[in-house]
């Protein structure tokens, strides 16, 4: 089967380079896929970059959530079938109109989502629910501060946090996107600035702050610890601070950001009665029962749709990473095959 890819050496986006291939036949325990969409996330601009730990050496295809058509099977998959139409996860490789992967990472498109709201959910719906309930330990009523909650993750944290009754606080880089946490239910949202302390005070309003998501890194990740009540937790999974504009990364930047990043004294947890856990993607993945069961949790929840807010199309998908890195979207970022 042909296909065409993206590859490239991490470095810079420029160096994303389309190529056409032979694809063979799938391992008896994997299926092809016929890519529809594809979605963008942060881990694919830092691998892209070569600042992602997981980043495979030499030439590879980013890329870690796509949804599409079985178009072949192995001879030992039973879970699904050639013309079902599916949504999945791989450690790499979705930038691509064509891919085999173990059926294991296969999840069942629901009839009445688009293959494009197919390519939105996984990774961030994992995220959000694996960051609040396994890590955040999530209670009824909690107040939690949601960071970059216009996008991905955050809408669904939202929505997943208001399952439980929580109080939430979203913030935002600019003021264009506080309709959207209106709209998302959000009880406060917040325009993150130089006044970021007072405006977080404002917004608590005297609640205690319980548990913080936090991916954006720097002062605001240094407040929002400051503030966490006893027993507080924050979860780490990104670091939006080190993005920027350019397609490659600034080094004297990076460096500066990183040499100024908050200092936390693992001995004084005890005395603050809070806690930092983080994690990436990568670790569900490599759990696959894991991330089955929380699937399973999640579809009782009924979330609803995640939201598309561009889309691209294949040819134009470094374009669609440049928006993306800017700060300027809402909702998912979207690559149609």
């Amino acid at each position: 089967m042909q296909r065409k890819a993206y590859y490239l050496k991490a470095g810079n986006v420029k160096n994303l380079k389309i190529v056409e291939e032979n694809l063979p036949d799938p391992p008896e325990n994997e299926v092809t896929v016929e890519v529809k969409a594809i979605g963008l996330n942060f881990a694919d601009v830092f691998a892209i970059w070569g600042l992602y730990s997981a980043t495979p050496p030499g030439q590879f295809i980013p890329g870690l959530e796509y949804s599409g058509v079985i178009a072949k099977v192995g001879k030992n998959v039973t879970n699904v079938k050639a013309g079902d139409k599916v949504m999945g996860v791989t450690r790499f490789g979705a930038y691509t109109t064509h891919l085999n992967i173990n059926s294991r990472y296969v999840i069942p498109l629901p009839t009445d989502w688009s293959f494009e709201e197919g390519a939105s959910y996984l990774v961030q719906v994992l995220t959000a629910y694996y960051g609040l309930t396994n890590l955040g330990s999530i209670q009824k009523g909690m107040t939690i501060l949601i960071h970059s909650a216009a996008g991905g993750v955050g809408v669904l944290a939202n929505r997943i946090a208001k399952k439980y009754n929580a109080y939430t606080i979203g913030t935002v880089g600019n003021s264009s996107k506080l309709k959207r946490l209106e709209e998302e239910g959000y009880d406060k949202g917040i325009v993150r600035g130089k006044d970021f302390s007072k405006q977080l005070k404002a917004a608590l309003d005297g609640r205690e702050l319980n548990m913080v998501m936090e991916c954006i890194g720097g002062e605001i990740m240094k407040e929002g610890f400051k503030t966490l009540g006893p027993q507080g937790r924050m979860i780490v999974y990104g670091a939006a601070q080190y993005a920027h504009p350019g397609d490659r990364p600034n080094i004297f930047k990076l460096l500066w950001k990183f040499i100024r990043r908050p200092r936390i004294d693992a001995q004084n947890l005890a005395e603050d009665n809070k806690g930092i856990l983080g994690f990436n993607l990568i670790y569900l993945y490599d759990n696959s029962d894991l991330m089955h069961e929380l699937l399973a949790e999640l579809s009782d929840l009924n979330i609803k749709k995640p939201i598309v807010g561009h889309t691209f199309s294949f040819e134009n998908l470094p374009d669609a990473i440049r928006l993306f890195k800017s700060g300027k979207t809402m909702g998912k970022v979207v690559i149609q095959c």
